[in-house]
């Protein structure tokens, strides 16, 4: 009898852990595809533009990696980079309350597929065609999430926001 309830003890004991490190597993895989990733700044130039670590979510990389160009220079038009490297500028270029609602037609035509927005972005090695898309993504469902790093010229794009009259 006294070896009976060790034996269930024993069996209970193992399928209780096994249970509990099952139901562990499946939510952490899922959580990383809606983890948000915020933009950081990798480091700063003498011209005025800032390298960062911006990230996208779409339904393939190429849709992830425009999302995420898009969200770099978003960021730093309308947040401001708080995370990263120290010296850069966490002020963002726009300091007016809802401007991206205000002046919603004009960005969206700002921030379309082939917008304006191109202009103010460049690669690690200065060419306006290259970026880095960081190493690893993230899964869930059907959207993946990238990474890139590019090199926003803030300084153009402030003198864009006071020609276009969004700023003074």
């Amino acid at each position: 009898m006294k070896k009976l309830r060790i034996i269930l003890g024993s069996a209970l004991a193992i399928f209780v852990i096994t249970s509990v490190m099952e139901s562990c597993g499946d939510p952490q895989r899922n959580m990383s595809g809606n983890y948000t990733y915020e933009t950081e700044c990798m480091g700063v130039e003498m011209d005025g533009s800032q390298t960062v670590k911006a990230w996208g979510m779409g339904r393939n990389r190429e849709d992830a990696v425009e999302q995420a160009k898009k969200n770099g220079v978003r960021d730093v038009l309308f947040k401001g980079i708080n995370n990263g490297k120290q010296d850069c500028n966490t002020k963002p270029v726009i300091f007016e309350v809802n401007a991206q609602e205000k002046y919603e037609d004009y960005f969206n035509a700002f921030f379309a597929d082939q917008g304006a927005y191109k202009e103010f972005i460049t690669g690690e090695d200065g060419s306006d065609m290259h970026f880095s898309v960081v190493q690893g993504r993230k899964k869930y469902e059907d959207q993946v999430t990238y990474g890139v790093i590019i090199r926003v010229q803030r300084a153009k794009l402030k003198d864009r926001m006071i020609a276009d009259k969004i700023i003074k």
